[in-house]
């Protein structure tokens, strides 16, 4: 029996310390997503796409946009405010640092006439498909 009784202590042992990992896994992954931006993307009737971004506290200067290979890549700084040190906050639940998404661009985007704008803490990035792949009405005479 005593074989038995240390069988099941040993599956208790496994099964906590999965547990444990399963929380450290959990908490990583919140703690990764956490530092990632949020994001909308919209698909609008003409083929366009609109994609908002929030960058809270992210100046305008901090943030690059890149394209290569078909993907959008939009990466920034959130920097600490200089006047306060990270030591003087009781609580400070802010993420800063590096932030980065990607977004795979669909074929017929017109890489040229892709455009961003930043406001009140929003990244708002325009792409617009080539002109001759947007659908048109063809009138009937």
């Amino acid at each position: 029996m005593d074989i038995v009784k240390n069988v099941k202590e040993v599956g208790s042992e496994i099964k906590e310390s999965v547990e444990k990992g399963l929380e450290k896994v959990e908490e990583t992954f919140d703690n990764v997503v956490s530092h990632l931006p949020l994001a909308n993307l919209a698909k609008k009737d003409s083929g366009d796409f609109h994609i908002e971004i929030d960058m809270p506290g992210i100046k305008k200067e901090d943030i690059e946009i890149s394209v290569a290979d078909n993907i959008l890549t939009v990466s920034a700084v959130r920097k600490m405010q200089n006047e306060v040190k990270k030591e003087d906050y009781y609580l400070c639940e802010s993420s800063f640092g590096r932030v980065e998404r990607k977004f795979t661009i669909p074929e017929g985007i017109d890489q040229e006439k892709i455009s961003a704008e930043l406001e009140d803490g929003v990244l708002v990035i325009e792409l617009q498909k080539e002109e001759k792949l947007k659908p048109k009405s063809i009138e009937i005479k």
